[in-house]
């Protein structure tokens, strides 16, 4: 699924009021299907550590398909993708990056 910078600046938006609701600070980062950046957003003062962080959890998410929080389960010692965060120049399996679907 493609997704227009229309819609990544709406989703953006929509996190921004999400994050603003739980009172989060939050880098916020939106990817298209082949999962390349399309929206960024960093809400003042959110974690400079967390930029990277923010694109790597969407990018998890999009090449899975699944919550990185799900993933994240999957990857525990013992489970079957254990290890898998140091594939594909670095996963995050932690929850927080959602599919677009």
């Amino acid at each position: 699924m493609g997704i227009s910078l229309e819609q990544a600046q709406a989703a953006v938006q929509a996190a921004h009021q999400k994050a603003l609701a739980i009172g989060v600070k939050m880098n916020i980062a939106i990817v298209d299907a082949g999962a390349n950046l399309v929206a960024f957003a960093r809400m003042d003062d959110a974690w400079l550590g967390s930029l990277d962080i923010s694109i790597k959890k969407a990018k998890t998410a999009r090449f899975f398909d699944m919550p990185t929080g799900d993933l994240g389960k999957a990857s525990q010692p013992g489970g079957p993708l254990f290890n898998i965060e140091v594939s594909n120049g670095g996963l995050i399996t932690f929850p927080g990056g959602l599919p677009i679907k």
